[in-house]
């Protein structure tokens, strides 16, 4: 079957309207602030017909009339009243434009959150951090342009044209011809030069998005990249990265300038036309009309023509700014594969890794019954057609080579990773706690990391969890103990300081059941002692599923599951 020649040209108009509905969505909830920006930018339009017919009476009643200036008194005045009110009416539409932006913005955030939180920490892992930042920033104020420039002008344009243009055809309809045969122009010249500025506005952010990975990568990579002595060639990869993103900015305002010109162009032809007919009219060479216009009606068409274009050449400055947001949600949707919040029943939603069946509360915390697991970006099973159960109070150890499943397998009990196939089944309420082999550690104190999974916790809680977890034999010696401040990631304590820290983090929330994965690694055996016996204290009403290759730690499980590298497992009885 062949494709029509026009199916791609279809594809991408419908694409563009989908994001321009899940734009104007974005600010769902301040649409009466969009409402009254557009009702003050419609009225102030208005008014500037009032305007001109009190600047135009002014001129034929004391230039060409010759009337005292007493009698133009009231008609001064009330065009005073206009422009004060013109000024009120333009800084509202400012503050209500700006009060949609900040609404769309936050909005635009929020659903960026919630979509990364759905896509989860394994999907994460994956990604670029620098690139993900710029979602947050440039993105969202590509969105903010759109609402505070393009959306109220794009109201005036419908409105305050066709008001001028009947205006002027009660006073002089060959003006009115004229205005509505050259309006046009301004609108088909603008689409023409919308699409490269949208095409050259998504090429401008993704450089930009891809620049910050860049940067962002290599900072995090700085101390490795001068130990193999990769500084310079980095840096003149930083430096290729930021030219990439200066000529793609240079081409987005070179298409700004120049579409600019080519529209003020028209517009000002479009105005000598007009004023073109009225000097041939007062001279006497062209005569359209029985008689010919009054210098007051000549100068009131003359004033609203400029007017009557410029809310299409304003609507051609800020349709930059629509082509930045197009971009910008192209731009979300290559990096997060959908536009978050597009599907409203969808949204925020994680993958469900429990299965749906009702379990009484007197059943056991865990139940899994034939499952199969995947890592993401893996081409095959680690796991296979596996099938437990766990108690409350009971301690089971996951033991097996490197490969073997076992992260995985906390991950997928965790809620991260949906089961190929079988099923998870949590009893309903269950509390589950994951420490995993690389906590994440801020930049901020020992007690702010651990204050995380509490932020209430009192003082003397935080000492003894974290005297629990073996965190205080570290920290004593610390300058400032629980307060001394750690670098992100963890930067200043070892790995196993670091594991550490994040079993007290677990231990704060509390959990029903703990996933602990390699809890004991990197530490002395006194030290890991001394940690499986605080554990085993806190823990002695609760699940633990650990994860380990110590010896010492799978005597402390008293069942063993082991895995193999070929995906099977089996459950080894009560260990002495």
């Amino acid at each position: 079957m062949s494709i029509p020649p026009d199916a791609p040209a279809i594809e991408s108009t419908g694409l563009r309207r989908q994001r321009l509905q899940w734009l104007d969505g974005l600010a769902a909830s301040a649409r009466s602030r969009k409402r009254l920006a557009a009702l003050c930018i419609c009225t102030s339009g208005a008014l500037l017909i009032g305007q001109a017919a009190a600047i135009a009476w002014l001129i034929q009643t004391v230039l060409v009339e010759r009337r005292p200036l007493a009698a133009a008194t009231p008609v001064l005045l009330g065009l005073l009243a206009i422009l004060a009110v013109r000024a009120l009416l333009g800084s509202a539409t400012q503050a209500a434009a700006g009060d949609v932006a900040d609404a769309a913005r936050l909005t635009l955030r929020e659903r960026i959150y919630r979509r990364l939180m759905a896509l989860g920490p394994l999907w994460l892992r994956q990604q670029r951090t620098g690139e993900l930042g710029e979602l947050m920033l440039a993105h969202s104020d590509a969105v903010e342009s759109y609402y505070a420039g393009y959306q109220p002008v794009k109201t005036e344009v419908v409105v305050v044209p066709l008001l001028i243009l009947l205006a002027v055809a009660w006073v002089d309809w060959v003006v009115a011809l004229i205005l509505l045969f050259t309006a046009p122009l301004v609108p088909f010249f603008m689409m023409l030069v919308g699409w490269g500025a949208e095409a050259a506005g998504r090429a401008q952010l993704g450089e930009l998005a891809r620049m910050s990975g860049h940067f962002a990568d290599r900072i995090k990579g700085l101390g490795l990249l001068r130990l193999y002595g990769r500084g310079e060639a980095e840096l003149e990869g930083v430096a290729a990265a930021a030219e990439g993103v200066r000529e793609r900015s240079m081409k987005v305002l070179r298409i700004a300038f120049l579409s600019s010109t080519v529209l003020e162009f028209f517009a000002s032809v479009s105005v000598a036309m007009v004023a073109l007919y009225l000097g041939l009219s007062y001279l006497g060479l062209m005569s359209l009309h029985a008689a010919v216009p009054t210098l007051g009606a000549g100068m009131f068409c003359l004033l609203l023509a400029p007017e009557f274009y410029a809310p299409l050449r304003r609507l051609a400055a800020h349709y930059h700014d629509r082509a930045n947001a197009l971009a910008a949600a192209a731009e979300v949707e290559r990096l997060l594969g959908e536009l978050p919040g597009q599907q409203a029943a969808g949204e925020g939603a994680i993958a469900p890794v429990r299965a749906p069946e009702l379990v009484e509360q007197h059943a056991p915390p865990v139940v899994v019954r034939d499952l199969v697991l995947r890592p993401l970006g893996a081409d095959h099973d680690v796991v296979q057609q596996l099938s437990f159960q766990i108690e409350a109070g009971q301690r089971l150890a996951l033991v097996g080579p490197s490969g073997s499943g076992k992260s995985t397998l906390l991950e997928a009990l965790a809620g991260w990773l949906p089961p190929r196939e079988g099923s998870i089944v949590l009893r309903p309420g269950l509390e589950v706690g994951y420490a995993g082999q690389r906590p994440y550690l801020f930049h901020g104190s020992i007690a702010d990391n651990l204050r995380l999974a509490d932020p209430g916790v009192s003082d003397a809680r935080l000492q003894a969890v974290a005297e629990a977890a073996q965190v205080m034999r570290f920290a004593a010696h610390l300058p400032e103990g629980l307060d001394t401040v750690i670098g992100e990631r963890g930067f200043g304590l070892s790995g196993g300081e670091a594991r550490r820290i994040g079993l007290a983090r677990l231990l704060l929330r509390d959990p029903q059941l703990l996933l602990l994965d390699e809890p004991t690694a990197f530490l002395d055996p006194d030290t890991e002692a001394a940690l499986l016996q605080t554990l085993a204290a806190f823990a002695r009403d609760r699940a633990v599923i650990i994860a380990t290759h110590s010896e010492t730690a799978m005597r402390w499980a008293d069942t063993r599951l082991v895995l193999t590298a070929a995906g099977r497992a089996q459950v080894e009885g009560e260990l002495a």
